[in-house]
């Protein structure tokens, strides 16, 4: 298998598809996968006809992790904090991104999947973050991310144990947004990405960037931040003004 088939590519309108393909790997990550997922994205990220992009894994899971045999291995990543900057540049990518989770989604792929903005599971996927489990430490985001996401004393909890939990128990506590059956999911997420690329891509762009900046300032900072608007008025702003907010 090639690096460019190791994450596909679809657009379908306005929305694009990224897909993890090792499904005879459980789509364990590899460095040769984030190469492949990092040039899609720098291509998304300068493509203006994607409004959304939506983050699957192919056959029986979404991630089931890193790969412990490229480890093994010694397999590398065109540089030391590849994978890691990966998913920050997911993270930042400018358009809403949605993960579409079934199956496994373990410590990597849970990484990955917490770079995403909104997280859809089914209610028979399967979550955790097993670093302890194998006597490794986080190094993709996992301490950050996921007590945003969760809260600090649920991430302890979850990060000492290496539990697994379901989709069901992973809306309960806030890791993923949306809990739906696994035959609904796709209908879900095509409702959804429709609702989000009806809305105007400016809007989506610059609320997902003032949303950023304010993790990085006092609260009172962020307010004077967002009146004095810091990316401007979307481009279709007085286009939808006269068409009546559509």
């Amino acid at each position: 298998m090639t690096t460019d088939d190791l994450v596909q590519r679809a657009d379908e309108g306005s929305v694009t598809t990224l897909t993890l393909n090792r499904p005879e790997k459980l789509n364990a990550l590899t460095p040769g996968v984030f190469v492949a997922l990092r040039d899609h994205l720098d291509d998304i990220a300068a493509d203006r006809s994607v409004g959304c992009v939506v983050l699957v894994g192919s056959g029986r899971s979404f991630c089931a992790g890193h790969d412990l045999d490229a480890i093994a291995t010694g397999e590398r990543a065109p540089s030391r904090h590849f994978e890691s900057q990966t998913i920050e540049v997911l993270e930042s990518l400018t358009k809403p991104t949605v993960a579409r989770i079934h199956g496994h989604c373990y410590t990597g792929g849970l990484e990955l999947a917490l770079g995403c903005d909104l997280l859809v599971a089914t209610d028979t996927a399967t979550l955790g973050d097993t670093h302890g489990q194998w006597g490794l430490v986080p190094v993709w985001g996992m301490s950050v991310r996921l007590p945003e996401r969760v809260g600090i004393s649920m991430a302890k909890e979850l990060m000492f144990t290496s539990r697994r939990i379901d989709g069901v128990e992973a809306q309960r506590i806030g890791l993923v947004d949306h809990c739906v059956p696994e035959a609904e999911i796709d209908g879900f997420i095509s409702s959804l990405t429709g609702e989000i690329t009806t809305n105007s891509w400016g809007t989506n762009r610059i609320v997902k960037q003032l949303l950023a900046d304010r993790q990085q300032r006092t609260r009172t900072d962020a307010l004077g931040h967002e009146r004095v608007r810091p990316h401007g008025m979307p481009e279709d702003n007085a286009e939808r003004m006269r068409a009546g907010g559509r």
